[in-house]
């Protein structure tokens, strides 16, 4: 099944990654079942930004406790960018993975890719965008 992305959510994607180049930017997606309607920036604190990213842990707090004061929104994944790569898990990505079945969006560029974070690690979701 696809994942559907808001155009707003595509587009404020692939603006975080440009924004926070050469650093890569990172931060949470917010939806429900299989649609990602929002996206929250936050803070990339890893020690060496250019390469790894960490959300800053209030903005997950607070991302969470937001979404349990709206209802309908849940914290459904993350999203960060490989300013020097391609949008796939590197091997950081994979050992960090905590296998729950989040989404995970990786932008290269314009290049937007998501991922299912589960079981067996990361596995490929396609998605479809809507304007709304």
């Amino acid at each position: 099944m696809d994942i559907v992305l808001t155009s707003g959510v595509l587009t404020a994607l692939i603006a975080a990654a440009r924004d926070k180049h050469p650093c890569e930017a990172c931060g949470i997606l917010l939806g429900a079942n299989d649609r990602i309607i929002a996206t929250i920036p936050a803070a990339n604190v890893h020690i060496t930004p250019e390469t790894h990213f960490e959300i800053d842990p209030q903005a997950l707090i607070d991302a969470h406790r937001a979404a349990r004061a709206q209802g309908a929104l849940q914290v459904i994944g993350y999203y960060h960018s490989h300013p020097n790569g391609e949008p796939v898990p590197s091997n950081t990505d994979q050992a960090a993975a905590a296998r729950n079945g989040g989404i995970w969006a990786i932008i290269a560029g314009r290049d937007v890719r998501l991922w299912r974070d589960g079981p067996q690690g990361f596995e490929s979701v396609s998605y479809t965008t809507n304007p709304a």
